[in-house]
């Protein structure tokens, strides 16, 4: 049996209005992560920043 690779975890931001999107939005900056715990602390690190999420 073939081991699959989990898909990677992805989140899209744009720094200039400050806003995170977990799904794709145009002129936004694509991020992916393969490590779970490292995906998060970039998450609560935006949320620090006082980013908008949608």
């Amino acid at each position: 049996m073939i081991k699959q690779d989990p898909p990677p975890w992805r989140i899209w931001v744009d720094t200039q209005r400050r806003i995170v999107s977990f799904h794709p939005e145009d002129g936004f900056e694509l991020l992916e992560f393969r490590d779970q715990a490292l995906f998060f602390r970039c998450v609560d690190e935006y949320t620090r920043q006082q980013y908008r999420y949608q």
